[in-house]
C-alpha cells in the first residue's frame, strides 16, 4: 500500500474517532444521562414523552395495515438470527482462544435501551427490541467474521466490493505477495491486543 493511501486511511480513522466522540457527547444536550445501563431523562422530558405516547388501540387503528400483515414474516426471521448467533458465538468461544484472538463483546453490539423511551407503547418497544437484537447481532457477527478474516486472509479483493468492515481498509493489497507471511503474522499479533 503506498504512503498516500496509508495517510488517507489514517485521516479517515482519526475522523471516525472524532465523529464517535462528538456523537457520544451529543446526548448531553438531549436532556438525558446514562447511568450504568439506565438512561435517565429530565422530568420535563419524561412528561412530554408520556403525553406523546399513543395507546395500543389508537396505534393499532392508525398503524399501516401492511405492517400488521407482514409482521409474522418479519418475526419469523428470529429463528435464523438466533441460530446464527448461537453458532457464531460458539465458534468464537472455542476458536478465538486457540487462535489468540481477543473475543468480541456482544454487549458492545447488542444494546436494549429503547425500552426506556416513555413515548413508545409496549408493541413499539417490542419492535424496537427485535430490531436492536437483529441489527446488533449482525454487527456482532460481522466483527467476529472480520477478526477471523484478519487472522486467516487479510487480503483485499481484486474487484471493489460494497459494505466492507472497518478492518478491510488496512488489509494487504490484492497481489502484494512480498513479505506476505511476515505481514500475516503482524495482523495476527494485533488481534491479541484488539479492543
Amino acid at each position: 500500500m503506498n504512503n498516500h493511501i496509508q495517510q488517507l486511511l489514517g485521516q479517515i480513522t482519526a475522523l471516525e474517532d472524532d465523529l464517535r466522540k462528538a456523537l457520544s457527547e451529543q446526548p448531553a444536550s438531549m436532556f438525558f444521562q446514562i447511568k450504568g445501563k439506565r438512561v435517565e431523562f429530565e422530568q420535563s422530558i419524561k412528561e412530554t414523552h408520556r403525553r406523546l405516547k399513543r395507546n395500543f388501540f389508537r396505534w393499532l387503528i392508525t398503524d399501516r395495515p401492511q405492517n400488521l400483515i407482514t409482521g409474522p414474516i418479519i418475526y419469523a426471521m428470529i429463528i435464523p438470527l438466533l441460530v446464527t448467533d448461537l453458532f457464531v458465538s460458539f465458534y468464537q468461544l472455542i476458536c478465538f482462544p486457540i487462535y489468540g484472538i481477543k473475543k468480541v463483546r456482544r454487549s458492545d453490539y447488542i444494546i436494549f435501551d429503547r425500552q426506556q423511551l416513555h413515548y413508545l407503547n409496549f408493541i413499539e418497544k417490542f419492535h424496537c427490541s427485535y430490531c436492536a437484537y437483529g441489527s446488533g447481532m449482525i454487527a456482532y457477527v460481522s466483527e467476529i467474521i472480520a477478526r477471523t478474516e484478519q487472522y486467516f486472509c487479510p487480503i483485499k479483493h481484486a474487484r471493489k466490493i460494497l459494505g466492507t468492515h472497518q478492518r478491510y481498509a488496512q488489509f494487504l493489497d490484492y497481489g502484494a505477495a512480498e513479505h506476505y507471511e511476515a505481514k500475516l503474522e503482524e495482523y495476527r499479533r494485533a488481534l491479541a491486543k484488539d479492543a
